[in-house]
């Protein structure tokens, strides 16, 4: 085999160029210079060259800050009027767009801490709404959930799982994530949960964004949780807990309507519930299916395995308010999907403040993504609107190209018969 060598300037990650140009035309550049500010001349880079470029690493399969550095960083440098921060220049903006934390103190005495950024929240929602991934005055279904973030950063705390990390909140509007609430992560799922659910629903009703349903497991099972999931939403389903109460109205439930799921058999009933609110026409979906376990239940005395959830939806069906509620499983792969492919698994700062925006502005990459790739799959046909960040830096990113000067302007030279042409960016 005969090697020939070249000195012109190919680069491998073409494809990243087509990023950059949609990161501009789509608005969303001009949009966080607005909303933050331009940073002063000295600095050398806008708060928009900071997150294009940030985008630029993750969005071609990177996932540390210090990917700029590399040799990746040098091919970002070869596109013509893109301005590449130095990692150092990233962490600085990034900590100036950091709030300092708010500390809420338990009944018990001890003290947890939350970030609660605002700015950076409303930013990611008015990204949302540019891209029209969301749009104002529609009604769109609601999850909230907390998710432990495992690190050993310095502040991490021991969570429930016995490992150390943080536990945000983070509320999804479908696969795109539309608040997030940085906390320490040995604080119980329900505390101040009711306020940070307040504030997100408020953040969404001040872009004109109503939420018709909400769905949340049973760490939000509690009156004063759903309270708020009832103020700010038409409908709401939320797993119950056990409890004798409960419990001993099941016991009086004699009709049982059998359906299938999955292709296993249940047995499903509805009864009132007015443990929390006696005025409140709220129902109890009832699950069960017999128990694999020799052990008979401390609550029903039987060998049954029950499941319940809480809601104020009369209309559906038992069996359609549990299939609507089993998928909340879309939320996990959110999750996911910031932990692997977006930088949640390497979170870069020693502090939860200053992670806490991070995982806001990968948030608002993760959503530029899902807007990009829409686009892309429109004429990529081995790519989809669902496909994972991996599978689209081989099929799209990893493109060799050349920049040339001709006729006065540059253009991007491709070697690829791919439908690149065809892209209306």
């Amino acid at each position: 085999m005969k090697v020939i060598k070249s000195n012109k300037t190919i680069t491998p990650f073409a494809g990243i160029s087509f990023v950059n140009e949609s990161f501009k035309t789509s608005g969303i550049a001009n949009l966080i210079d607005s909303t933050l500010g331009k940073r002063v001349k000295t600095v050398g880079y806008q708060y928009s060259d900071i997150f294009k470029s940030l985008t630029s690493v993750f969005m071609s399969g990177g996932d540390v800050i210090e990917d700029l550095n590399t040799s990746f960083g040098k091919h970002l440098k070869d596109i013509p009027h893109n301005n590449v921060p130095s990692p150092t220049t990233v962490i600085r903006g990034i900590t100036k767009l950091t709030v300092a934390n708010t500390k809420f103190t338990s009944k018990n005495g001890v003290t947890y801490n939350f970030n609660i950024n605002t700015q950076m929240n409303r930013l990611n929602l008015k990204s949302l709404l540019l891209t029209q991934q969301l749009k104002a005055g529609k009604s769109y279904d609601f999850d909230y959930d907390n998710q432990i973030i495992k690190n050993s950063n310095y502040d991490a705390k021991t969570t429930y799982k016995k490992c150390k990390g943080y536990l945000p909140g983070v509320a999804t509007i479908g696969d795109k994530i539309v608040y997030i609430e940085n906390r320490d992560g040995n604080a119980n799922v329900k505390f101040e949960q009711a306020q940070t659910l307040e504030r997100a629903y408020q953040l969404l009703e001040s872009e004109s964004i109503k939420i018709h349903r909400s769905r949340m497991d049973a760490g939000s099972y509690s009156k004063e949780i759903i309270d708020i999931v009832d103020k700010n939403s038409q409908l709401f389903y939320i797993r119950a807990n056990k409890s004798t109460t409960v419990f001993e109205q099941i016991m009086e439930v004699e009709n049982w309507q059998e359906i299938e799921l999955n292709y296993k058999k249940y047995e499903v009933a509805s009864i009132p519930f007015k443990q929390f609110h006696q005025e409140r026409n709220y129902r109890l979906v009832i699950m069960r299916e017999k128990s694999n376990s020799t052990q008979i239940d401390l609550f029903t005395k039987d060998h049954m395995k029950y499941r319940t959830i809480l809601t104020n939806d009369w209309d559906s069906s038992e069996k359609e308010v549990i299939e609507y509620y089993n998928q909340r499983g879309k939320v996990e792969k959110v999750f996911d999907v910031m932990n692997n492919d977006f930088g949640w698994k390497r979170l870069p700062f020693s502090f939860l403040d200053q992670n806490g925006t991070f995982m806001i502005i990968t948030a608002m990459i993760k959503n530029f993504y899902t807007y990009f790739i829409n686009i892309v799959s429109e004429k990529f046909e081995d790519l989809k609107p669902t496909s994972r960040l991996k599978r689209f830096v081989f099929k799209f990113i990893a493109v060799a190209g050349q920049w040339i000067y001709e006729a006065r302007q540059y253009k991007l030279r491709l070697f690829s018969d791919k439908p690149y042409f065809d892209l209306k960016i």
